[in-house]
């Protein structure tokens, strides 16, 4: 934190977040991603530290629409900034013909954020025809093996990898699914489509970003 700058930009409003407010470091702009304000917020210790940066930041964006109310409640001037895709890294490949449809689970194995259990729920009723594979992060991994067990759905588990090479695997799969639970768009879709995959996943028109959502404009 010693380097100094015009302008100070942190991404999730944790400690690094915290610290740079009790440096003096501004203008600083605060940048809540998802789980710093779904989970962390309601935290017993780290929840102070999220709300004090969400109070003391000179700006908060938000890059997700389903924590956006909630941001407000502290920051009403908290601005919406979608999260952008690098296409240098996320671009379409063509699909590889294969004997089963390949499902990639690339998001996190979380039920309640997720929805990870419905989804292999659903893939569980046409396990014959996919071969399904789940990256191996996400608190309910153990749970989600479980469940796959006594479903008799053999999932293949995939090494978690830096976020720049996640590109291979959606290129190696046919179709990709997010999340169920939230109603909002996650990198995981924005850059699965970027790959040129079909995604499966939950966007709520409860969010006016998503009212007039289509896959053609999303390519816009």
């Amino acid at each position: 934190m010693s380097v100094s700058a015009d302008v100070y930009h942190v991404h999730y409003l944790l400690q690094d977040c915290y610290i740079a407010l009790k440096l003096g470091k501004r203008p600083l702009i605060g940048h809540a991603h998802g789980s710093d304000v779904r989970a962390t917020l309601r935290h017993p210790l780290f929840g102070r530290v999220v709300r004090y940066n969400l109070m003391k930041c000179d700006i908060i964006l938000v890059s997700t629409p389903d924590i956006l109310d909630t941001v407000k409640q502290f920051r009403e001037d908290a601005k919406y900034l979608p999260n952008p895709v690098n296409t240098m890294i996320f671009y379409p490949k063509p699909l590889q013909k294969s004997e089963k449809k390949k499902v990639l689970i690339a998001s996190s194995l979380d039920w309640d954020v997720k929805g990870t259990d419905i989804a292999i729920k659903a893939l569980s009723r046409i396990k014959n025809e996919v071969s399904v594979n789940i990256i191996a992060y996400g608190k309910d991994f153990g749970k989600t093996l479980k469940l796959a067990k006594n479903l008799g759905i053999h999932v293949n588990i995939l090494p978690k990898v830096p976020h720049e090479k996640l590109n291979q695997y959606y290129w190696n799969s046919d179709v990709v699914i997010d999340r169920f639970k939230l109603g909002s768009l996650g990198m995981v879709s924005l850059e699965a489509i970027a790959c040129g995959r079909p995604v499966i996943t939950y966007v709520s028109s409860e969010y006016p970003e998503y009212r007039d959502f289509s896959i053609e404009g999303l390519g816009r």
